[in-house]
């Protein structure tokens, strides 16, 4: 066999990517796709790259997202031409907006085969329109070379070059769009590689916040810590939604959405610094759609946030020196300590259990026994899924009825949490959690990944399940509360005006699914549980590798 334009050319190109800082690609196979995937594979059996094969190429681009999410490092998925494009566009537009670096790398016919009926060709070189940051119809290999395309890409997907559709400082998805002529492989060249790191956005000069104006820190998803530190800094109350990372520290607001509703704390903010994206409540949008609120927030995603329409957008703050109101942060930390939730268990009786008494003994062990079958709602879940994790572990909320309870209920902890709030998407939990597993273990390091999500969020992305025998296996927890359907648009206006049949046709949509037979056929573990002492118990157990843990819910 002789080598080819297009085996060249990929080897290149995928040499220079991991030059540029790409580490992990994520591969579905295909026709057109085989010069490049057959890169992949050589520079991933060389050490040079983590390859990871998906059949379905929506679950390869979550797959890939949840990488990017979890290192900060721009991630490769590289597909064929035709429909298996259009399927990265969910986690593209995820990515786009939530600040996530993705490469899109498709495969494509070469220009004299668009528009003529050749087989698996379309228009893919802008299937992204404006959900990319930089689109690059590369030229056929032959015709022209692929030489700086990796190094654009890159620096366009971490913010540091202002492409067409560029937000300089913000990370988002790129499309490289990869046409190629027949034959389609050959001979894989000899080709140095050198890995090198991404690029990163220069620091920008930071906005200073006065002390003047009563202020609160809201927190939306992906925060961070910085959250957290701005508003201890400024002595200010802390609003974090249960998926923004930063619900930990002095300041944080329990039953925040109580309080926003309060005339006489909630109606007299004057100023909100916004990091991340905020979705999980009204009261919030509504705080920052308000009038009279100067509203500041910390660009992300590829979309400012900007509900007021004259909300400040910035790229960092600082807190001016002086003497902080603390008063205000008074007033607000006293209302939060009277609507702390507590869901802990009543401690034994131990004098009881130990009493002579007949009857006090009985009532002890009755006590005791209740807690032990005590059944499972839906705080106790998210209560002994909080509790279970610790900094070394990952945790994902799916877009579920349960993100909202867990919001609602949970307390402060620094633990890592992910979630696809961009667009708030039901679709690829699993896969954006599988790569969040891959990624925070790829070096060894200690912990767990659990994703708590619905069922329908589940079923949504079953195909996630299959995972390569020949690839490391992560350490993940699928954590299924099962209510048997929907149930998430009981909060909607819906449900207070449709019939019930058509809720359940619409909406609800009842499914009577077997979750064990998927996990088998899949070849996870699977447990069901129906107390909170067989759920701490699964979510502890030492045993390693990939677990379903199903909890029945009542609708």
């Amino acid at each position: 066999m002789t080598s080819s334009p297009a085996t060249d050319a990929a080897a290149s190109l995928l040499a220079d990517l991991v030059a540029h800082g790409v580490r992990d690609v994520v591969l579905s196979p295909g026709s057109r796709s085989q010069a490049l995937a057959l890169a992949a594979v050589h520079l991933a059996d060389d050490g040079a790259l983590r390859l990871h094969v998906r059949i379905d190429e929506r679950v390869a681009g979550f797959t890939a997202l949840g990488i990017a999410r979890e290192s900060g490092a721009p991630v490769a998925v590289l597909c064929t031409s035709g429909t298996a494009v259009a399927n990265l566009l969910p986690a593209t537009m995820e990515a786009f907006h939530a600040g996530v670096p993705l490469l899109l790398l498709t495969a494509d016919r070469p220009p004299e085969l668009r528009g003529v009926g050749a087989n698996q060709a379309t228009l893919q070189n802008s299937v992204f329109g404006r959900w990319v940051r930089d689109g690059i119809d590369a030229p056929v290999p032959g015709d022209g070379d692929w030489a700086g395309l990796a190094e654009r890409a890159v620096a366009a997907a971490m913010g540091v070059q202002d492409a067409a559709h560029g937000v300089p400082g913000v990370a988002g998805p790129v499309h490289l769009n990869l046409p190629s002529r027949e034959p389609l492989s050959g001979v894989m060249p000899e080709i140095s590689v050198r890995a090198g790191e991404p690029p990163r956005p220069a620091g920008a000069q930071p906005f200073a916040l006065a002390r003047g104006p009563r202020t609160v820190v809201v927190a939306g998803a992906d925060a961070g810590s910085i959250a957290e530190e701005v508003a201890h800094a400024g002595a200010w109350p802390l609003i974090a939604e249960i998926v923004s990372g930063a619900r930990f520290g002095r300041q944080i607001v329990h039953g925040y959405r109580a309080l926003l509703r309060q005339d006489e704390l909630g109606g007299r903010i004057e100023r909100v610094v916004v990091f991340g994206h905020p979705t999980l409540s009204r009261e919030v949008a509504a705080l920052l759609a308000r009038e009279g609120v100067e509203v500041i927030a910390v660009r992300r995603g590829g979309e400012e946030l900007n509900l007021n329409g004259r909300t400040r957008a910035v790229s960092a703050v600082s807190v001016e020196a002086g003497d902080p109101d603390r008063a205000w942060l008074g007033e607000w930390l006293a209302a939060s300590a009277a609507r702390v939730v507590d869901l802990s268990e009543r401690a034994p009786d131990p004098e009881g259990l130990a009493s002579t008494d007949p009857a006090a003994r009985r009532e002890a062990v009755r006590a005791e026994l209740d807690a032990v079958r005590r059944p499972l709602d839906r705080e106790l879940l998210v209560d002994a899924v909080w509790r279970a994790t610790w900094p070394h572990d990952r945790l994902v909320f799916g877009s579920s009825r349960l993100v909202r309870v867990a919001d609602a209920v949970l307390g402060g902890k620094k633990v890592p949490v992910h979630a696809n709030r961009g667009l708030a998407g039901i679709d690829g939990t699993i896969a954006t959690a599988t790569g969040i597993a891959l990624a925070s273990q790829s070096s060894g390091a200690p912990g767990v990944t659990r994703v708590l999500l619905g069922d329908l969020a589940f079923l949504h992305d079953v195909g996630a399940l299959l995972l390569p025998p020949d690839e490391v296996e992560p350490r993940l927890q699928v954590i299924v509360g099962n209510d048997g359907g929907g149930t998430i648009f009981d909060a909607l206006e819906v449900a207070a005006s449709a019939p019930p049949a058509h809720l359940d046709r619409a909406f609800y949509t009842p499914h009577a699914v077997h979750l064990e037979d998927l996990a088998r056929a899949y070849g996870w573990e699977y447990e069901k549980v129906t107390t909170r002492t067989a759920l701490d118990q699964a979510l502890t157990a030492s045993r390693g590798g990939r677990r379903i843990i199903e909890v029945p819910l009542a609708r």
